[in-house]
């Protein structure tokens, strides 16, 4: 079924009833998240997986599947998804009805790792050249918006040398925090008759404000520079005359009538 035979760990969660210290439950819900991957992975490769979330609450797990193409993965009737559903519960010894299966649609299929990857990976069982392969897979993510992209292909691709092919295209950060928010990296094995083939795919995500295409968060050495603000007119000033006062307003008053008398003399 895809699981892996060595692992017989159960997953620990909140329902039982003796206590777990935090260390083995970190390492056992860590187990739980890998095996469950793994045969995701192996089910739901030809159906376009691209990962899996999982959702504990007081009452059940939710486990969120994402895929491209969602109504193959829920099935006729919900049948597959009910198949799913019963043999997670009987592999981890859960009980009836606490875990349930959920399908999200991948919104842009271009910018998903974990989708390029599984598509080149059916390519390269399909028998289509390495070379060609990696090109169509570069030219669909460029297209989808993405600012990078790098493909690694590892193995014995035409002789019985092994070697190595890197296919790169746009911008790409290799250092620092952003890796983590803006490289989304996917790796997958391809068993081909010659031997084994491994594929690394990753995607340099596009700035998204909203966050839903890509990250919000900006990068660290990105730098906006504002446009200036426009200057105002400026204000006109207003002068408002001053009262002057009582005493030195009198003065002037009292010369006016000495001043006219003396013309009235020199005319006599």
């Amino acid at each position: 079924l895809g699981f892996h035979p060595s692992l017989s760990i159960k997953h620990h969660t909140h329902r039982m009833s003796h206590p777990i210290s935090k260390a083995r439950k970190f390492v056992a819900d860590g187990i739980f998240y890998a095996e469950l991957n793994h045969f995701l992975a192996v089910q739901l490769g030809e159906d376009g997986y691209s990962g899996v979330e999982i959702r504990t609450t007081p009452d059940k797990t939710e486990i969120v599947i994402r895929a491209t193409r969602t109504k193959s993965v829920v099935g006729e009737g919900a049948l597959r998804i009910r198949e799913l559903t019963a043999i997670i519960q009987k592999r981890f010894g859960l009980k009836p009805n606490s875990i349930e299966l959920l399908v999200s649609a991948v919104k842009r299929r271009g910018l998903c790792a974990i989708a390029q990857a599984e598509s080149l990976k059916y390519k390269l069982l399909a028998g289509l050249p390495v070379r060609r392969a990696c090109y169509g897979v570069i030219r669909f993510v460029m297209e989808s918006g993405a600012k990078g992209l790098e493909v690694v292909v590892s193995g014995k691709l035409r002789g019985q040398r092994a070697k190595a092919m890197k296919f790169r295209d746009g911008y790409m950060v290799k250092s620092g925090h952003s890796v983590n928010d803006y490289v989304d990296t996917a790796v997958r094995h391809v068993m081909l008759r010659q031997g084994v083939l491994g594929i690394r795919v990753s995607i340099m995500l596009p700035h998204d404000p909203t966050g839903e295409f890509g990250p919000s968060k900006t990068l660290a050495d990105v730098i906006i520079v504002h446009d200036p603000k426009e200057d105002s007119e400026p204000q006109q000033q207003t002068f408002t005359r001053r009262a002057r006062p009582a005493a030195a307003a009198a003065a002037p008053a009292e010369a006016a009538p000495a001043e006219a008398a003396a013309p009235a003399e020199a005319s006599a």
